[in-house]
């Protein structure tokens, strides 16, 4: 089996967990930024990736194989537009290379949260540099961290996501081409939810690029793993609203 997993610190006690269990020598593990993971599942050069959702809506068909997620319940504190003037104020917004989730939603917040109509532009390597005057910037994963205060303006998007449906966000899910057998799917979420119930151990245990303090804090209270109720709501209405605005 190959599986393709995202490489940000919000997937760290996923990484921890499979790493640590017998699960790994029966796998190929792969890490990725999320816009790649995605291709790799897309283009069948993966079995199973954590991918973003948006991608759903590209595929002919698929299996989400995990009760676990990439979630944020109110902020997630790494998903945010950045900018120098108010969002009002903007006429261009660039959109993260490394996304696909996080770009789709930034224009259904725009058009129907806060009703603006700015131009998106793709970005490449080195766009955050670029953020000036009437020019702001979606900017996704470890790369948000330390920005706080360096531009005027910061919008995190799940917060108005929440804002605007009163729902969670869900960024990434688990996501087969194949359905797996059950035998695999049930030793995966065990070893997943190994992860999420230990996120001092792994934190603990891993090499991490940022103060550990700072990775428990952000693991345990921005991101959310559970793929629950009130989750899967929020999914399927972005899903729907990707479809409802000739998003895909």
């Amino acid at each position: 089996m190959k599986l393709s997993i995202v490489n940000y610190t919000n997937t760290l006690p996923f990484r921890w967990a499979i790493h640590s269990s017998e699960l790994i020598k029966k796998i190929d593990l792969e890490e990725d930024i999320p816009s790649i993971c995605a291709q790799k599942l897309k283009h069948h050069q993966v079995d199973v990736a954590l991918v973003p959702v948006a991608l759903l809506c590209e595929l002919s068909s698929y299996h989400i194989i995990t009760d676990f997620c990439i979630g944020a319940l109110e902020k997630v504190d790494s998903v945010k537009l950045y900018a120098q003037k108010p969002i009002n104020e903007l006429s261009n917004i660039l959109l993260d290379y490394q996304s696909k989730s996080s770009v789709t939603l930034i224009k259904i917040l725009c058009k129907e949260f806060w009703k603006i109509n700015p131009n998106f532009i793709p970005a490449s390597v080195g766009f955050e540099e670029q953020i000036s005057y009437s020019t702001g910037a979606v900017i996704i994963g470890d790369r948000t961290f330390g920005l706080s205060n360096k531009y005027k303006f910061e919008y995190d998007l799940a917060t108005a996501w929440f804002e605007l449906t009163q729902l969670p966000f869900v960024f990434a899910v688990w996501v087969a081409n194949v359905k797996p057998s059950d035998a695999f799917i049930d030793e995966f979420n065990s070893v997943l939810k190994y992860g999420i119930s230990n996120i001092e151990l792994a934190v603990d245990n891993s090499k991490v690029n940022y103060d550990t303090a700072f990775v428990k804090d952000y693991l345990t209270k921005s991101i959310s793993y559970n793929l629950d109720a009130e989750k899967k709501k929020g999914l399927n209405l972005f899903l729907n609203k990707i479809k409802e605005l000739n998003l895909a």
